[in-house]
């Protein structure tokens, strides 16, 4: 498995992330609810991928072990 690859990929979505929450951010018509609102699902999918990532290292990780068996 390409881990470094993967991870490459999901570099480039937070840094989307990131830009969505700099909109965001900086849209003066929200308010600080409307704000938080549309910030969680931003924060879930960035805690979502990288939960994914530390997965998919963990099982790559193992593969290896087993292998050297």
């Amino acid at each position: 498995m390409n881990v470094e690859f993967i991870e490459a990929k999901l570099q480039e979505i937070y840094a989307e992330l990131e830009k969505e929450v700099m909109t965001v951010l900086m849209d003066e018509s929200l308010d600080r609810k409307q704000t938080n609102l549309h910030m969680q699902p931003l924060k879930t999918t960035k805690q979502i991928l990288e939960n994914a990532l530390d997965s998919i290292k963990m099982v790559d990780k193992r593969a290896k072990e087993e292998l050297e068996k």
